[in-house]
Formats: C-alpha cells, structure tokens, sequence
C-alpha cells in the first residue's frame, strides 16, 4: 500500500485526531507532538482534505486573504472626547 492509498482509506476520525494534533502540538492523550510528526501530520492532513473535498475554507492553515468590504455610512459619527 503506497502513502497515497493508505491517507486516501483514512478514517474521518483518524482525520480529525492528526488536524487537532496538529493544531494543538500534542496527541489527543497530552504527549507532546515532536516537530517531525507534526511535519508528517501535517503532511497527511493538508492530502487528505485535497481529496476529500474538503471546503478550502475549513482547510488547516487557510487564511482569508478577502477584504470586509467597508459598511455603508449609518450617519453616526465617532465619539470624540475632548480635554
């Protein structure tokens, strides 16, 4: 079985368990998660949402780069304060 296969046939809770460890820096039973697993993790985490149709946006590590488009003027004016 290939690396491709074996992330491919992963179970959504193995999923979910590698993101958290991932996110967080420590496995679900609180050891800490050396750099190199996290690497491999991560590895594993960002191929399986590729796969499985996971929305870019709850992807780990997604970043919205869009801009909040400006509100429209409500005609309230800032509160000043003045000395």
């Amino acid at each position: 079985m290939t690396y491709e296969e074996l992330i491919e046939r992963l179970d959504p809770t193995v999923y979910r368990s590698l993101r958290r460890a991932v996110e967080l820096g420590k496995w679900p039973d609180g050891r800490v998660v050396s750099e190199e697993q996290r690497s491999i993790c991560m590895e594993a985490v960002i191929y399986y949402e590729t796969n499985h149709g996971i929305p870019e946006h709850e992807r780990v590590g997604f970043i919205d780069r869009e801009r909040k488009k400006p509100r429209s003027d409500d005609g309230a004016a800032p509160i000043r304060i003045l000395n």
